[in-house]
């Protein structure tokens, strides 16, 4: 299975997730401290037009990389973005172009390869805060867990995330390195090692899905 492949794999993945969040649990917190369901998403959104403007060879316009309003339907939105984003990355691979991604570090031109493998690490990340924000984070953890190539590129890529403290500072995508406990999966190991705290509860007392 090619990198792209995987890469719609882990899309499906969250999309699945975003299907369940409902309108009015849209205020949930999440994972990402200070940020709600809502923020997260359009976050995501964002991100989806901004790494498929910059497949279509758009330059170091941050503009184009905004959290995008999610309007009644989260999960139609995610899909839709989703979808327009995996057609950008197979015309890139066909043009054999670069990507230039203005929010990493300063911003620069980088292989598509690197930047399909920067976006699937970020879908399934916040793939799994959106199940978190559920109270449901262990589906996308086992399905990467169970799928022995996904979880070798999440991990291969999480190894590479810059760790230094300003790299990980208060403020930034991702946090210090934790020790990931006994016994953690891969999944588990690729959220210690970006900072996340895969024990992560909600806050008692929201609102949950019902089964």
């Amino acid at each position: 299975m090619s990198l792209l492949e995987l890469h719609t794999r882990s899309l499906e993945l969250a999309a699945e997730v975003v299907d369940t969040v409902r309108p009015e649990l849209l205020e949930l917190a999440t994972p990402c401290a200070g940020w709600t369901l809502r923020r997260l998403l359009e976050h995501v959104v964002g991100q989806h037009r901004g790494f498929a403007a910059a497949a279509r060879g758009a330059g170091p316009d941050l503009a184009l990389w905004r959290d995008a309003p999610l309007g009644g339907d989260p999960a139609g939105a995610f899909r839709r973005s989703a979808a327009d984003l995996t057609a950008a990355f197979a015309e890139a691979s066909a043009a054999g172009r670069e990507l230039w991604l203005p929010e990493i570090r300063a911003g620069g031109a980088f292989p598509l390869r690197q930047a399909v493998g920067f976006h699937l690490l970020d879908t399934l990340v916040h793939g799994w805060d959106v199940a978190a924000a559920l109270g449901v984070p262990s589906g996308v953890a086992a399905a990467v867990d169970g799928d022995g190539r996904l979880a070798a590129v999440l991990l291969s890529v999480a190894e590479l995330v810059p760790a230094a403290p300003e790299d990980r500072a208060p403020g930034r995508a991702f946090q210090g390195r934790r020790e990931p406990g006994g016994g953690a999966g891969p999944f588990d190991r690729a959220l210690a090692l970006l900072g996340r705290d895969p024990d992560w509860a909600p806050p008692a007392g929201g609102d949950r899905p019902q089964a």
